[in-house]
């Protein structure tokens, strides 16, 4: 990989996302040599892909490169790889481009879209967990409604302008509202020749409640947002199968459909060499304890989704979220110094700073430790909280002009069909 030796200890972290860039930030002006090894050459934003996948936004305003993150640090590295195994033996990092030792290695690696062991889900529904599959879903979403132009078929017309989104959530509310804010205010302007009013989106939720991570005043509330917007909302229904046109549940209710979005959940996205039963906890996370090390070495961590660390307060691992990656990557940093100057370490102790999501225009929910709002204002704390955590100066700013622009005019210019995208089709018999 032409990494320079040096005398200072190598610390490579897999990942870009929040955990490993808050890591490599922390350790970026200290007596070690930082490697962060990423297969793509940008961090992501996550929490505005839906907004990329709706036309709100272009992939480049919440992506920023990752060489420009760390490009006045000494020693960090940057290498696009793919890594493909952990050697914790040789303490060796195998990828698509060569090897690499290391002294101590963070696994970073965030998480996967798990779609639960069902092949037909998952081959032919859309996840959005990446800034490409974003862009394929705003591909057909659209190609979907210009193919709607031309069939006379009314079935098929119906099921192109049908969506079914799994998961109740934040990913799949805030899709949900987006959605339901173009079906509104953009589609009848696009497609004057087309009834878009016969456009449904559907929310489906395996418990009994959307949001269920927040209090049950915000679940309520955005409920009262969506159906207001025009979303169905099926709870206590899971999905069992999708062949690229139908929808089946576990009761009764089927939907036809061209596009089924599947915001579930997710997974840890583990490599092998770390992947062995004992390492792995519930929902394919590598077991580490208080100071993130992985279980049985004291040279290798992780951090972020992909890092289960089991508490009393929570017994599947911290959510998989920004925050508890961040928190994470930042006090790892001075962690692995004290490691490495044999000084004792800090137990890691997540403090919850709160959750929050929008449904559209003027529609938020925010639950904060003490405090609980929705509406109007708590739009606002949306806007401003995902504005101060989007890295690069640039990229506030023309997310902010894009906001202030839809609100203004009531529409999303980004709607463009890039490239053009074709999932799988059904096999017919």
């Amino acid at each position: 990989m032409n990494i320079p030796r040096t005398s200072f200890p190598r610390i490579v972290i897999i990942g870009g996302g929040f955990a490993g860039v808050a890591l490599a930030k922390k350790l970026s002006k200290q007596e070690v040599q930082v490697v962060l090894l990423d297969r793509n050459n940008y961090h992501t934003f996550q929490p505005l892909l839906y907004q990329v996948s709706t036309g709100g936004l272009e992939p480049d305003s919440i992506a920023y490169p990752i060489r420009k993150i760390l490009k006045d640090f000494p020693n960090f590295y940057f290498r696009l790889a793919n890594v493909e195994e952990i050697d914790t033996i040789k303490n060796k990092v195998i990828t698509n481009i060569g090897n690499l030792n290391f002294d101590y290695l963070v696994v970073a690696s965030g998480s996967t879209t798990n779609f639960f062991g069902n092949a037909d889900v998952e081959k032919y529904s859309m996840a959005m967990k990446t800034i490409p599959q974003s862009l394929n879903l705003r591909s057909l979403i659209l190609e979907n409604f210009e193919d709607a132009l031309l069939t006379s078929d009314l079935n098929e017309r119906n099921a192109l302008m049908n969506f079914v989104i799994v998961g109740g959530g934040p990913t799949g509310v805030e899709l949900a509202g987006a959605l339901a804010e173009i079906k509104k205010g953009i589609l009848p302007k696009d497609y004057p020749d087309l009834d878009t009013r016969l456009a449904q989106i559907h929310i489906i939720q395996s418990s009994d409640c959307i949001l269920k991570g927040m209090s049950e005043n915000a679940s309520k509330k955005a409920e009262d947002f969506l159906e207001k917007l025009g979303v169905n909302i099926w709870k206590n229904v899971r999905v069992t199968n999708y062949d690229g046109e139908t929808v089946t549940t576990n009761t009764d209710l089927t939907f036809k459909t061209a596009t089924l979005v599947w915001a579930a959940g997710v997974k840890g996205a583990t490599i092998k060499g770390l992947d062995a039963e004992e390492f792995i906890s519930r929902g394919n996370r590598i077991l580490v304890n208080e100071f993130n090390q992985v279980k049985g070495f004291n040279h290798v961590f992780a951090i972020g989704d992909i890092a289960c660390l089991v508490s009393d307060e929570f017994p599947n691992g911290f959510p998989m979220m920004a925050q508890p990656a961040i928190q994470q990557g930042d006090q790892l940093g001075d962690n692995i110094l004290k490691f490495i100057e044999e000084k004792p370490m800090t137990p890691f102790s997540y403090k919850d700073k709160g959750a929050m999501a929008t449904i559209g225009r003027n529609k938020a929910v925010v639950d904060l430790k003490n405090w609980k709002f929705q509406g109007v204002f708590a739009w606002y704390v949306w806007m401003f909280v995902h504005l101060f955590f989007l890295i690069g100066f640039r990229n506030r700013m023309v997310v902010f002009v894009n906001w202030v622009y839809n609100y203004v005019r009531f529409d999303r210019e980004a709607r463009l069909i890039i490239r053009p995208f074709k999932k799988h089709s059904r096999k017919r018999k």
